[in-house]
């Protein structure tokens, strides 16, 4: 299979608030008002933790109907803690993202608990989401001025 580029543009509306645009969808990125934005959209990790969520669930019920069982559905939770202080150039002392992000998932399934084992760890080995949360991913960030 070839490579598939995904692409998107982003303009500040403002220091806090972010418009995406992603093929024909606009998503509006903001911060909540006790952190300095207008509360207009999800914040930035928000997104983070949606993307992967969503990211589970395409996987999921692509790995359930490989192995030929019927996932009528599933719920996800999914949290993750961090310190803003680095964010906020306040401390250096613990890292900008996320301690550790937790995910659940609640199937609704008839499947047995040994399928379901194998059926969670191809997964969570093939969401490219979680795989780039677990692994290392180059990062190249430049810029250019206006």
């Amino acid at each position: 299979m070839t490579d598939l580029r995904s692409r998107i543009k982003a303009v500040s509306a403002s220091p806090m608030k972010t418009i995406v645009k992603a093929r024909n969808f606009e998503i509006i990125i903001d911060e909540p008002q006790e952190m300095g934005g207008t509360d207009e959209g999800a914040s930035p990790v928000e997104y983070l933790i949606a993307a992967f969520s969503g990211c589970i669930n395409v996987v999921a019920h692509l790995v359930a109907k490989e192995m030929n069982f019927e996932l009528r559905g599933v719920e996800i939770d999914i949290y993750g803690d961090l310190n803003p202080a680095k964010l906020f150039g306040q401390s250096n002392e613990e890292r900008a993202g996320f301690k550790q992000i937790n995910l659940s998932i609640k199937a609704d399934t008839d499947a047995d608990e040994a399928t379901l084992e194998k059926w969670l760890e191809a997964i969570e080995s093939r969401c490219p989401i979680s795989d780039n949360l677990q692994n290392p991913t180059p990062v190249k960030i430049s810029y250019k001025k206006k």
